[in-house]
């Protein structure tokens, strides 16, 4: 099971929150900053594994780098690291399709998309989809049309607002 999903940027600046288990606000905020401070001070050569009892007992925090941003994965002893390392390698992966080169910004900004990106690959802590093509599919038949064209789709705006009067 996975307990939590995070993404750090690297001053340590949540970016993305997802916890899949009851855990109070003040303990969500205490736990974040243990789980970037235990990350960030790993060397480049050190494996993407850590062992922890931060949430829910034993478990282990499973990570990538990507550029400045740290994609966290808190999980439960019966997942596999490697299956979680590809579960993280097919988010960023999604996120890439979803919004052309994802950078830090667009997880600000954009973050109800990346919520909706996020549940078509895990929902209650559980994988329901690894397939790319149908993740992406997915997301992008989720967001309005104006989206995903990239501005406002003024001729059907007009005419849907014409027929109306």
């Amino acid at each position: 099971m996975i307990y939590a999903i995070f993404i750090f940027n690297n001053k340590g600046n949540p970016r993305l929150t997802k916890f899949y288990t009851p855990i109070e606000e003040s303990d969500q905020q205490r736990l974040l900053g243990e789980i970037y401070y235990s990350v960030s001070n790993r060397t480049a050569a050190s494996c993407n594994f850590l062992e922890s009892s931060l949430i829910a007992g034993k478990n282990r925090i499973i990570y990538r780098q990507y550029a400045t941003l740290y994609f966290v994965f808190v999980v439960d002893e019966g997942e596999s690291e490697l299956g979680i390392l590809d579960l993280i390698q097919v988010f960023v992966e999604a996120l890439d399709r979803c919004f052309n080169n994802v950078c830090e910004l667009d997880l600000v900004f954009k973050f109800q998309e990346i919520h909706a990106i996020l549940a078509e690959i895990v929902s209650g802590g559980l994988v329901l989809e690894t397939n790319l093509n149908e993740i992406v599919a997915a997301s992008k038949s989720q967001m309005p049309k104006s989206k995903r064209s990239g501005g406002l789709n003024i001729g059907t705006t007009l005419s849907s607002f014409a027929t109306r009067f």
